[in-house]
C-alpha cells in the first residue's frame, strides 16, 4: 500500500487577506511541489483585481489636451495597502488626422482626489472586495497630484502622430495599439500612500478609447 503524505504549509499573518491558517501545499500524483508564478498565486488569493474605462459599446473621450493633474482611470492603496499594476490595455479609436496621441501609465504617493468612484473587479470571481480604491472619469476627469521630475514614476507610455485618415491608423491596426501592455523587466510596487494612474490625451478631442488596468493588491505589512 502507498504510503500517503498531507503536505500542509502555516501562512503567516496577514497573508490570504489576513487570515491566518493551514493550507494544502499543491503537489503532483508524484509528489512534486507544484510551483506557479507570484500574480497566478495572488489571483488565486483573491488579491489581484481589474479597472475598466468604457462600456462594451461607448468608450471615453480623451483629455483634448495632456494635463500633468489629469488622468483618465486610477487606484488608490491608503496607509496599510501596496498596489502593484501589471498589466494594461488600451484600444484608441477614432483617431482623427493630424493627431497626437498620447498614453501614459505613471505613479506617486499622493492619493487622487477627484473623479467617479469605480469599484475594482476581483480577478477571482467572487473573490472579496477590494481594500484599494479607484476611479474611472472621461475628458481627464480624474484628479492627480501635478507630475514632477521629483515625485512622479513615468511606468508606460505609447506616443503616436496620426498622419492618414480617420478610417486607416497610421500607427498600426487597432491590435497593435491594444498589445501595448505594460511587462516591466521591473515592477512598481506602490506601498500606500500611493497611486497609479492612466493618462489618455490627444489634440483632438474626438479620439475615444477603451481602457483595463490590471493590479494585485497585498498588505503592505506583508512585505
Amino acid at each position: 500500500m502507498a504510503e500517503i503524505h498531507d503536505y500542509r504549509r502555516t501562512l503567516v499573518a496577514g497573508m490570504l487577506r489576513g487570515g491566518t491558517s493551514e493550507q494544502r501545499v499543491e503537489v503532483t500524483k508524484r509528489g512534486e511541489l507544484e510551483i506557479i508564478d507570484f500574480f497566478t498565486s495572488k489571483a488565486l488569493e483573491g488579491c489581484a483585481y481589474q479597472i475598466r474605462a468604457g462600456t462594451v459599446a461607448t468608450g471615453l473621450a480623451a483629455d483634448n489636451v495632456l494635463t500633468t493633474a489629469a488622468a483618465q482611470m486610477c487606484v488608490d492603496a491608503a496607509l496599510g495597502v501596496t498596489v502593484i499594476p501589471c498589466a494594461i490595455r488600451l484600444a484608441l479609436l477614432d483617431v482623427a488626422t493630424a493627431t497626437t496621441l498620447s498614453c501614459y501609465m505613471k505613479a506617486n504617493g499622493v492619493l487622487s482626489t477627484a473623479g467617479a468612484v469605480f469599484l475594482p473587479l476581483p480577478l477571482k470571481q467572487w473573490g472579496p472586495p477590494a481594500r484599494s480604491t479607484a476611479r474611472v472619469a472621461t475628458d481627464g476627469g480624474v484628479a492627480v497630484t501635478a507630475e514632477l521630475a521629483t515625485n512622479t514614476l513615468r511606468l508606460w507610455e505609447f506616443l503616436a502622430l496620426q498622419t492618414q485618415s480617420a478610417t486607416v491608423l497610421a500607427v498600426g491596426a487597432l491590435a497593435t495599439i491594444v498589445a501595448q501592455n505594460y511587462k516591466p523587466i521591473l515592477h512598481y510596487v506602490g506601498k500606500g500612500p500611493a497611486c497609479v494612474y492612466v493618462q489618455v490625451a490627444s489634440t483632438t478631442a474626438a479620439t475615444l478609447h477603451f481602457g483595463v488596468l490590471d493590479y494585485v493588491e497585498l498588505l503592505s505589512e506583508d512585505i
